[in-house]
């Protein structure tokens, strides 16, 4: 079984994000890249995609990149932008860290539709439990 494989075994626990639809595609020191693709189902009622979905996509990704080779971080606060609508139906969270203090870290974290469009924009900060 590869880390990715294993990852994604360990992952399948978040029911919340994984029953939404995110998948785990990569995986790198502290940093990870997630997906899902739009359906009815993440839709408001005037036909965009819900705000949470885009919080959860990111916050999933957050955890996965902070957690995967070390468990025992959770996030302490968010900071989300909505800046655009996605062309596509496919959203791709890409988180990175920015900082890794001894209890707390900082990542930032993109969201894009499959074809680039910038769609979300989140801060989170975590802290680190163990």
């Amino acid at each position: 079984m590869t880390n990715l494989e294993k990852v994604r075994e360990m992952f399948e626990k978040d029911r919340f994000a994984t029953e939404m639809g995110a998948v785990i595609d990569e995986i790198g020191d502290c940093y990870a890249k997630v997906s899902l693709t739009i359906n009815e189902h993440h839709k408001n009622a005037v036909g965009g995609v819900m705000g949470g979905v885009y919080f959860t996509l990111a916050d999933f990704a957050f955890a996965v990149a902070s957690n995967w080779q070390k468990a025992g971080t959770v996030s302490i606060t968010s900071d989300i932008s909505f800046i655009g609508v996605p062309k596509t139906d496919r959203l791709i969270a890409e988180t990175q860290l920015i900082k890794n203090g001894r209890t707390t870290c900082c990542y930032n974290v993109s969201i894009t539709d499959d074809i680039g469009t910038p769609v979300s924009a989140v801060k989170i900060v975590g802290f680190h439990k163990q």
